[in-house]
């Protein structure tokens, strides 16, 4: 039976390195399921795979949107499940990996059928967002739909102007659209997570986070300053930079709190994640353990 193997892990653990291996052994594409690689103005910031690796290996879902293009885990549970068949169709196997839960939560087990959001109301919201600010949108939404409101992150702005976009598209509460019903998929799948020792972990991280200074992220950072409203940017590494230009903060001090926030999204991913007991846990470096058991599948 066609069978999806899914490797995740926390960032900077070495997911990338032993896809190659994994893709190269079976010869077959990765489908990337991080969910700022999609943008192709990302590319240092989000350590997306570089020339070498998509010349040898080919990827879904990378570069493939700009900076102000609208996504969602919604959308990309479609558009992965449209794509999957067509793989399927060379080979027993596929392969998705990534670090962004939602985008594996909703390749794995579904996600509701929450209807997407159109231009006009995006629009709306983006500019109540900055005009009244994330408190009061807060408060709207304890109004419009309290069940949410109680469980939502009230300090996550993209989480609370969703909400609200939904409410003031439909008439109904976004509440009323998540049923939280786990969908059948017509194939196996396969977790793989990939951990290592805390310290091993950070040391990685930090490492990273100098490369990627050194390849030009901070110049990178600085050509998307007028784009720093966009969803995609607010996350970590750039936040930070911005903060820099802003003059908050030195730069030794903005890639210091880039590492620490690095440290801390880490730490929340592996949280997640071993919350699935279906997922086989692995250090990076147990190749030849990983690939019999993927091979058990065949």
């Amino acid at each position: 039976m066609a069978t999806l193997i899914v490797v995740t892990g926390p960032t900077a653990v070495g997911k990338t390195d032993l896809c190659m291996d994994i893709a190269g052994h079976f010869d077959i594409p990765i489908i990337n399921a991080d969910s700022r690689q999609v943008f192709r103005e990302l590319k240092i910031g989000t350590a997306s795979p570089t020339p070498d690796q998509l010349d040898r290996v080919r990827h879904y879902f990378v570069g493939t949107l700009s900076i102000g293009d609208y996504y969602s885990a919604s959308m990309y549970e479609q558009d992965v499940m449209a794509l999957l068949p067509q793989l399927f169709a060379n080979s027993e196997y596929a392969l998705l990996s990534g670090g962004s839960m939602m985008y594996i939560d909703a390749v794995c087990n579904g996600i509701d059928d929450i209807p997407t959001v159109d231009d006009e109301t995006r629009s709306m919201m983006k500019r109540r967002l900055s005009d009244e600010g994330l408190q009061a949108l807060v408060e709207e939404l304890r109004h419009l739909d309290p069940e949410h409101y109680a469980v939502v992150d009230r300090q996550n702005p993209r989480r609370v102007v969703h909400a609200l976009e939904i409410c003031h598209m439909t008439g109904r509460t976004y509440t009323s659209f998540r049923k939280a019903e786990k969908k059948q998929r017509p194939f196996n799948i396969i977790k793989i997570g990939l951990n290592r020792d805390r310290e091993e972990l950070y040391q990685r991280i930090n490492t990273r986070v100098d490369k990627m200074m050194a390849q030009g992220w901070l110049d990178e950072a600085e050509g998307l300053l007028k784009y720093r409203s966009e969803n995609a940017l607010n996350t970590v590494g750039y936040k930070e930079l911005f903060n820099y230009f802003d003059g908050v903060w030195s730069l030794d001090e903005a890639v210091e709190r880039i590492k620490g926030n690095t440290r801390r999204y880490a730490r929340k991913q592996l949280t997640w994640l071993k919350r699935d007991e279906q997922t086989r846990w692995f250090h990076p470096d147990e190749k030849e353990q990983i690939m019999n058991y993927i091979s058990r599948y065949e």
